[in-house]
């Protein structure tokens, strides 16, 4: 049987892991240069840290539906057909999160973060390049299409290392502060 002391401090623990995902969200409705954003770092970050696999998942993505929700209210948009693309990543770059897990450190975070960055730009923009009319639909404007997007990976690695970095330095520091977020063993 669980201890008291445990069940609030896997609580508290959980509480932060929200409040930390949804901070970061949120902060797409600041001004930022294109693709600079902690989504992708966010999701990481819940794969490595949610103990259950369904809030390693869809916490994140139900972050991000708060905040594009704010953004489309503000800004006057609708979520379209590419909302359900990016969830897509949104939810694969959770799941490199979780194979983070127990055997985390900077390179293997470094290796995800960059593994997942591809995941995004490669799948975003294959889908923009079948699902649109920009760019021709052979060979030569698919190339076209990954091409055009290049200057703007540099933003998301970007945004990666940066919100990565505030994620999860911030809450091992936290951890090193509070030993309540400390991850408790399951009693037998």
């Amino acid at each position: 049987m669980h201890s008291n002391r445990h069940v609030a401090g896997t609580r508290l623990r959980g509480l932060v892991l929200v409040a930390l995902v949804l901070g970061a969200a949120l902060t797409r409705l600041l001004p930022h240069p294109a693709n600079f954003t902690p989504v992708g770092a966010m999701a990481l970050f819940g794969g490595a840290y949610f103990a259950s696999r369904i809030a390693a998942i869809a916490v994140p993505l139900v972050a991000m539906l708060i905040a594009d929700l704010a953004l489309a209210s503000i800004q006057g948009w609708s979520l379209g057909w590419m909302t359900a693309v990016i969830y897509g990543c949104i939810a694969g770059s959770s799941l490199i999160g979780i194979t983070l897990r127990r055997r985390g450190g900077v390179l293997r975070i470094a290796a995800g973060s960059l593994l997942s960055a591809l995941l995004f730009f490669l799948v975003t923009n294959f889908a923009v390049w079948a699902g649109t009319s920009l760019y021709s639909g052979d060979l030569a404007g698919l190339v076209q299409c990954y091409v055009a997007a290049v200057p703007y990976f540099g933003n998301t690695l970007a945004g990666y290392a940066i919100y990565g970095v505030a994620l999860f330095g911030g809450f091992a520091a936290l951890r090193q502060r509070f030993s309540e977020l400390q991850e408790h063993p399951v009693a037998a």
